[in-house]
């Protein structure tokens, strides 16, 4: 790897100080980590030069002037150059006035580092080789970058006054957009940053001679000196000013009626992105290179399934933008699943759950102050509240999903929609269960109890409107308070109230319907986990912890208990069976969360409902109950 390359230079912009032919200088960023079109990565951190260093055109070898380069930074290197200016006629000064004049107007957008590897300091990463160590030997001026994104934004401005870059016609920036004050002030940072390396260069040079500067190299630093000073000031000053416009921001009102905003969403079954990035993992064996190739066939539909595939690799820190942008493409992604999971679950339908955070201790007030009246003159009461502390352990709920080879492997719609329904209907139907059973108890450490288990259960009747006021009933007793009380029901109970009719044929209860509704008021939510039960539950009683993800892991080497209920631990009869020899995939669904009942008297329910509907003169006997009750 010692031999001499060639790379794009990321110039986010070059400067063009003055078009006095006398000082032909233009500044940028040498350097940057990004990926080029021969998969080099360029670590700015272990880049070596030695200042000056020569300019050339094309990489043809020969001069045109020099570079000067500065500290390298995260973002690169900066640089400043110049091309000479050659006064006697020849090919010489043909070639150096063409190059200028090609940069002046705008014609010349591109800039490229040569390059060699220090003593083979290579990382493989994704895509290519990352140069841990390398030494710029020269910068040239190009047409076609290594990186199609690298351009040259002219910039013509002189540095003394620092005015904006003209745009009017027929100037050499004509139709070009003005930078604004953040491009200005890294511009202007950038040249800043060349010059003073230059006045380092000549410091240090000198210092090595082991002499003071020489007149001309004084007068250099001297002039540079200045011109650090003036970018300074200029650098503060559009600072300054940014910062005002940002405190001087205002929102832009909208006229009813008119500029009316438009979102444009997909039209694809929400959860759609999320599965079809599961399926494209499993399609590639778990390797997410792999599986971005298989998304692109999603592409103009799901572009972020892509996007997440990539972020689950891509390195980075706190600190780093990019890296963060990509977090929330991929995030996006999982809460697609998340949002569509939670409404399925009854978790999702109850509003106004206490969620706290996981370990967190909660206080809970467990007993009222005592009041009452005071006589004239007499000595007033003193009472006290009693409080307790709680908090919800971190506990996850999983669930193991085996589909076959064929199935995964196939990108039609239908196989979507069965992998979807399958991870949908699978944690829902388990959290609901785990969530309202009165059999669940709290295990310490595994799981948590539902929120009826350790009540009393009612007796129900055949008259809903009794058993209703019976639960509510008991909770007022209880004083626990009744708005924002919810009822859970199976959806089959929901369904046969909603259609029973009257003697006169209308709905009795004309809230009700299979997905829930209301019922004298109360909101009520359906499950078909509840079974023959009613429930009651008062949510600003119900602590409530999750972290919002569902992680989702896969495997085609297992061998798994293909039971619902699996040995623990297993011995000698434990049957197992492999995916690999099954040409079986499993996908495995894992999410953390958790609940408890803050309250005792919260939650009260009825067993045994079975509300069959009803019409006509059978009705008249419930309809004469329910007034009663």
């Amino acid at each position: 790897m010692g031999e001499l390359l060639y790379a794009r230079l990321d110039a986010t912009a070059l400067d063009v100080k003055s078009v006095d032919a006398a000082r032909r200088t233009f500044a940028g960023i040498a350097t940057t980590p990004d990926l080029d079109r021969q998969g080099h990565s360029v670590d700015p951190a272990g880049v070596t030069f030695r200042n000056p260093l020569k300019l050339f055109y094309e990489h043809d070898r020969k001069p045109i002037g020099w570079a000067t380069f500065g500290p390298a930074t995260a973002a690169g290197i900066p640089f400043e150059a110049r091309i000479a200016t050659v006064d006697e006629p020849g090919a010489l000064r043909d070639r150096v006035d063409e190059v200028w004049q090609m940069v002046k107007h705008g014609l010349l957008t591109s800039v490229s580092i040569g390059y060699r590897v220090l003593d083979g300091a290579t990382k493989p990463i994704k895509g290519g080789l990352r140069l841990l160590r390398t030494e710029v030997v020269e910068l040239s001026l190009v047409s076609i970058p290594a990186n199609p994104h690298a351009a040259i934004v002219l910039v013509k401005s002189l540095a003394a006054s620092g005015r904006e870059p003209s745009t009017a016609p027929g100037g050499p920036n004509a139709g070009r957009t003005p930078m604004t004050l953040s491009e200005q002030i890294n511009s202007y940072g950038a040249t800043r940053a060349s010059k003073a390396a230059e006045m380092s260069a000549l410091m240090t040079a000198a210092t090595e001679r082991g002499t003071t500067l020489e007149p001309a190299d004084m007068d250099r630093y001297d002039t540079l000196d200045t011109e650090v000073k003036s970018f300074d000031e200029t650098i503060q000053r559009l600072k300054r000013t940014e910062q005002l416009q940002q405190q001087n921001l205002a929102p832009v009102p909208v006229t009813p009626g008119r500029f009316p905003v438009i979102s444009v969403k997909s039209n694809l079954p929400p959860g759609s992105a999320f599965v079809r990035g599961v399926m494209a993992l499993v399609r590639a064996n778990g390797n997410r290179y792999e599986a971005v190739e298989h998304a692109k066939q999603w592409q103009d539909s799901t572009p972020e399934v892509a996007l997440w595939l990539k972020a689950a690799v891509a390195p980075g820190t706190t600190t780093d933008p990019a890296w963060a942008g990509v977090l929330a493409a991929a995030g996006n992604v999982t809460e697609e699943f998340v949002a569509l999971l939670r409404p399925a679950t009854v978790l999702g339908k109850i509003a106004g759950l206490k969620q706290v955070p996981f370990n967190t201790a909660v206080p809970i007030q467990t007993l009222g102050g005592i009041y009452g009246w005071t006589g004239q003159g007499l000595p007033k009461k003193v009472t006290k509240l009693g409080f307790a502390t709680d908090k919800l352990e971190i506990t996850k709920a999983t669930g193991i999903i085996v589909l076959t080879e064929e199935l995964v492997r196939s990108s039609s719609p239908a196989a979507e929609a069965i992998c979807r329904a399958d991870m949908i209907a699978g944690i829902a139907q388990f959290l609901d269960q785990q969530f309202l059973d009165p059999a669940v108890a709290y295990a310490a450490g595994v799981n948590p109890g539902s929120i009826t288990n350790g009540t009393v259960a009612l007796t129900a009747t055949t008259n809903p409107l009794a058993d209703v006021y019976a639960l509510l009933s008991a909770l007022s007793a209880a004083n626990v308070p009744l708005a924002g009380v919810h009822l859970i029901m199976s959806e089959t109970n929901a369904f046969g109230l909603s259609m029973s009719r009257t003697a006169t044929g209308t709905a009795e209860f004309p809230g009700l319907s299979a997905d829930g509704g209301s019922l004298s008021g109360i909101k009520v939510v359906t499950s078909n986990v509840a079974g023959s039960n009613i429930i009651a539950v008062q949510p600003a009683f119900v602590l409530y912890a999750d972290d919002g993800g569902v992680q989702i892991d896969l495997s085609r080497e297992a061998s798994l208990q293909m039971s619902d209920a699996p040995m623990a631990p297993a011995d000698a009869t434990t049957v197992y069976t492999s995916l690999w020899q099954n040409n079986l995939v499993g996908l495995r669904a894992e999410r953390f969360i958790n609940w408890k009942r803050a309250k005792l008297e919260a939650v009260k329910y009825a067993s045994g409902a079975n509300y069959a509907p009803l019409t006509g003169g059978a009705q008249s006997t419930r309809g004469a109950n329910a007034k009663q009750a």
